[in-house]
């Protein structure tokens, strides 16, 4: 697919604020989770039709296991229906479903789940959508070496390149505009790896609020940045000199 150089290849959000937009309306969190759900579906299709090619979402942290029992059950069940109603709805539209993160910690039930939606969903092509579940981004560098120690990669050889290729995302590009929502302005230990030269943009935005308005703004603030990765542009002087 060709993409203007305004639009960028892959987006990452931190979706946050999910609890703070149910508190506001004095509704339980899990209320906030599901209204996310939604708010995601509608990015997704949004990124797709602005010709964003891979979308990456922040949906569980290794850390999330922190917070209230009853409302990690709660997601727990949200997922299992997120995959059923939501996703296989994406999967309908040509959204290819790929799920990232350590999966031992989660139910039988619930790897099942993504890996049926991960198969019926390989052949897609309009959009890949990466939900990062029980994901953190020291988690991903660790993993990454550990398979590379494990594969025999001899150290003189583990390289960016080599080792980028054992982290969660290899498959994928580095994100290119990392954005979160919900006023915080910290990457929490997300895609620590990737995102080492992706724009960052802060919204204050809850989650569940987020829309095509939001997306735009991130997507026109990241057209206006000078992405030199480390290097300087030559000058229009400097170019004609070269010339000669």
């Amino acid at each position: 697919m060709s993409v203007s150089a305004t639009v960028p290849r892959h987006v990452a959000i931190v979706m946050d604020g999910n609890g703070r937009w149910a508190k506001k309306r004095f509704m339980p969190r899990f209320f906030g989770h599901k209204q996310g759900v939604d708010a995601l579906v509608r990015t997704v299709q949004a990124c797709a039709d602005r010709g964003v090619e891979y979308l990456t979402v922040f949906a569980f942290s290794t850390e999330n296991w922190k917070r209230p029992t009853e409302e990690v059950s709660g997601l727990m069940g949200l997922v299992l229906v997120a995959v059923s109603k939501y996703l296989a709805k994406l999967a309908g539209e040509g959204v290819r479903i790929r799920i990232v993160g350590d999966r031992s910690a989660v139910s039988d039930k619930v790897r099942q789940a993504w890996e049926q939606v991960e198969s019926t969903t390989a052949h897609n092509t309009r959009i890949t959508l990466i939900v990062a579940f029980n994901y953190g981004g020291r988690w991903d560098v660790v993993q990454a070496a550990q398979q590379a120690i494990r594969d025999g990669v001899p150290a003189d050889a583990l390289d960016e390149v080599k080792l980028g290729q054992y982290m969660a995302m290899g498959f994928a590009p580095d994100p290119d505009l990392f954005i979160r929502t919900g006023g915080e302005v910290r990457i929490s230990n997300f895609l620590l790896w990737q995102i080492a030269y992706s724009e960052l943009h802060f919204s204050d935005c809850l989650w569940p609020d987020f829309g095509e308005a939001e997306l735009d703004a991130a997507i026109a603030a990241y057209a206006e940045r000078d992405r030199r990765f480390g290097g300087v542009k030559p000058t229009p002087a400097a170019s004609l000199a070269v010339g000669h």
